[in-house]
């Protein structure tokens, strides 16, 4: 029995969702393998940021606009006037951990809109 590609194709093409899910276990449990997409491991530069659950907003550099920075931090920490001053000083450090990516996404513009350089983690 020779193989036809084409044939393959064309059936796939007609085939319902319910067939095909039914053909990938077959497939799955004739020849044990997996149709799983493989999951790739984040290396030390980084990785698929949009595969996060949750971000941490660091603050990479002030600026020229220090004050204004300052006065980010703090509306958006909720610290102290000195701590947010301390966090500002103190960069690259993190003002916000373990946030959603809408709301690091927010920080990050308001941040940078002071005049800080940010960096989503």
């Amino acid at each position: 029995m020779a193989f036809d590609k084409d044939a393959i194709i064309a059936s796939l093409k007609e085939a319902s969702i319910s067939d095909l899910n039914d053909l990938v276990k077959a497939i799955e449990d004739e020849f044990d393998v997996s149709a799983a997409a493989p999951v790739a491991v984040a290396g030390a530069a980084g990785g698929d940021a949009a595969a996060k659950d949750s971000f941490t907003v660091e603050l990479t550099e002030a600026g020229a606009a220090k004050v204004k920075v300052i006065k980010a931090v703090k509306d958006i920490t909720g610290v102290g006037l000195k701590d947010a001053k301390d966090l500002v000083d103190g960069a690259p450090s993190a003002i916000k951990e373990d946030v959603k990516e809408d709301e690091a996404n927010e920080i990050k513009e308001k941040l940078e809109a002071a005049g800080a350089t940010v960096t989503l983690k």
